[in-house]
């Protein structure tokens, strides 16, 4: 795995070992930052369910100004600072060791996103928990773009229970991003 463009391209990133976090693959990661293109450059980004940080580093490597990286796992978590220590990003990156409902909560009135990234674990259903708690959060505004990391499987229609619009749906062969706007 590897920052695709901007300031640290071509800089690779440490994963974790194992099968508990499922890194986005750089052809996914390049097609969603080409989505994105336009969105990034000064944006306050948060990285939720973070795992390695790769989606929250290529961001700032693309110019946000600001990343914020939610991961609860200690070894994941360890392995993003050391990502972020690697491409110098320090002074543009936070790091939150807790569980993403928990940071939501501490997050409130210390920042506004402007692009909220989650890739939840598969078939939990956190991210309609994360949605649920996003509906009447301060984080956002009506103008915060949400993209979800989901399996095919998953309708993502289904989130529009939780007041949010789907903007848009890309998928790809093993997975799906689903773009989504507060209502």
């Amino acid at each position: 795995m590897r920052i695709i463009a901007g300031t640290a391209r071509s800089m690779p990133l440490k994963t974790i070992e194992g099968k508990d976090t499922r890194p986005t693959t750089d052809r996914i990661k390049e097609t969603l930052f080409n989505i994105l293109q336009m969105d990034v450059p000064g944006a306050v980004f948060l990285d939720l369910f973070a795992g390695s940080g790769g989606i929250g580093l290529e961001a700032v490597s693309r110019g946000a100004k600001k990343a914020v990286f939610v991961e609860n796992s200690k070894k994941a978590a360890a392995c993003i600072q050391e990502n972020i220590r690697f491409t110098k990003f320090t002074s543009s990156c936070d790091l939150k060791c807790m569980d993403a409902l928990s940071a939501l909560r501490m997050l409130e009135r210390r920042y506004v996103f402007d692009i909220i990234f989650m890739d939840p674990p598969y078939g939990l259903g956190l991210e309609y928990e994360v949605l649920e708690h996003l509906k009447t959060s301060s984080i956002l505004t009506e103008d915060t773009l949400i993209i979800v990391e989901e399996s095919l499987d998953t309708d993502p229609y289904e989130m529009e229970k939780y007041g949010f619009q789907v903007t848009r749906v890309k998928e790809y062969k093993s997975n799906q991003h689903v773009f989504l706007k507060r209502i």
